[in-house]
């Protein structure tokens, strides 16, 4: 399984007294959106090659030269 990683942000809270900086709380920063972003778009990659990897070798091995039926590629033979 694969673990989870979480940021804790350091600092004030949005209940303390003082002076705070109103753009990291109240906007996420850039680095936390390519961060998501990343990851949400590798995980998509991630699942796009699981499930697109035997089509492709499918498809790749009826283009080849000697063209084999379907039941060729598939018995392990």
């Amino acid at each position: 399984m694969a673990a989870k990683v979480s940021l804790k942000l350091k600092g004030k809270s949005k209940g303390s007294k003082g002076s705070s900086s109103s753009s990291s709380s109240s906007a996420p920063s850039k680095f936390d959106v390519l961060k998501d972003w990343t990851n949400w778009s590798l995980k998509k990659a991630k699942v796009a090659t699981h499930y697109g990897f035997i089509p492709l070798i499918i498809i790749i091995g009826m283009n080849s030269d000697p063209k084999p039926e379907l039941s060729q590629l598939l018995t392990p033979v």
